[in-house]
């Protein structure tokens, strides 16, 4: 009888303890469907290690050739797709998943930037799940003591205090999404979408557990993605640091994923005029010697959104140097400026003819 207790023991604590669930079970599928959301995230059962980040099996990490810049912070990001089922591939746009899928981002800031593997702080997990009627937006901010997250329909306003990459104290006034908000950066049409799982934002090396594999095979290996190609056969954007790629793809790139999701014809910003995706051909429409189709503060008083061989006089770089709500962009994500990818855009825009 005594042997048989603790495996009871167990069974009951999986059922009746928050975060405890992965003694004795997988991905909470049925929470993931659930038209209300959990209340905490260890209901959903992604972790079996939550501040290490640590998924369970059916959680598989990810990462992005070049990210979305959200005040320095670090990323943890992994995806999942119920048993049995598997994402469509698509190109340009993001897969088209399978009802019960969720997309997993943690967001997280180190005691030093300089250090981004040591004193990591977790400070928000946000869900998309894909549900019948469409995808759903949750935001989940950590405790103190990073042993679970909770439900944060308002949003919030977090103090960060870090070490910058220069090596001087940095402050970041770190913003939760609120429904809205969520909505703001993630709809295309009327309906919301991911943005960074793409083809070309995905095909690139990944060090996983057991060895580093191309993430586009290692999905279609595992039997979450269908009809992939070969990776040397699909779309690849450019890591916006690598300086031996072409200074245009790096600066096309960071534009698309930071960018695109809004200045797009899809997207809340397409009254703009201005489209930022990866593969727009045409020079105007991506900006060069664009006029803005309504002036104002924003334009900062210059004529075009790109003045090629004028980084200091195009209407892009004016807005993505301000920090004012009014002006600056992208005006969601963010409150500090990106001033490394700042300086390689004006390098892009100043050797422009």
């Amino acid at each position: 009888m005594r042997a048989m207790r603790v495996p009871l023991l167990l069974c009951l604590l999986a059922f009746c303890l928050p975060g405890a669930r992965s003694l004795a079970a997988g991905v909470n599928e049925a929470a993931l469907l659930n038209e209300k959301p959990a209340r905490l995230l260890s209901e959903y059962n992604l972790f079996s290690d939550g501040p290490a980040q640590i998924p369970v099996d059916g959680v598989l990490p990810y990462d992005l050739v070049t990210p979305l810049f959200s005040d320095y912070a670090s990323k943890f990001r992994f995806v999942h797709v119920p048993p049995g089922k598997t994402a469509a591939y698509a190109d340009p746009e993001v897969f088209d998943f399978p009802v019960g899928s969720a997309l997993i981002k943690t967001f997280a800031y180190p005691a030093d930037l300089r250090a981004p593997e040591k004193d990591v702080r977790l400070i928000e997990t946000r869900l998309l799940i894909r549900q019948p009627d469409g995808w759903k937006a949750w935001a989940y901010v950590w405790n103190d003591e990073m042993r679970d997250a909770r439900l944060k329909l308002a949003g919030k306003r977090l103090h960060i205090e870090t070490i910058g990459l220069d090596g001087g104290p940095l402050e970041i006034d770190y913003a939760v999404p609120n429904a809205n908000q969520c909505k703001g950066c993630h709809a295309l049409g009327k309906t919301i979408t991911p943005i960074g799982p793409t083809a070309r934002h995905l095909n690139r090396d990944y060090v996983y557990r057991d060895g580093v594999d191309n993430q586009l095979l290692a999905w279609s290996n595992r039997q979450i993605l269908s009809a992939a190609p070969r990776p040397q056969d699909a779309p690849r954007a450019a890591n916006w640091q690598d300086t031996a790629e072409p200074i245009d793809r790096r600066a096309r790139s960071y534009l698309d994923i930071n960018c695109a999701h809004c200045h797009r014809l899809e997207g809340p910003a397409s009254n703009s005029g201005l489209f930022l995706t990866f593969g727009e051909s045409d020079k105007r429409r991506w900006g060069h010697r664009k006029r803005p189709v309504a002036a104002g503060r924003g334009s900062g008083g210059y004529t075009y959104d790109i003045d090629p061989g004028k980084a200091t006089s195009s209407i892009l770089i004016f807005r993505m140097k301000s920090q004012d709500p009014g002006i600056m962009m992208p005006e969601l994500g963010r409150s500090l400026v990106h001033s490394e990818a700042v300086t390689m855009l004006e390098a892009w825009i100043d050797q422009m003819e």
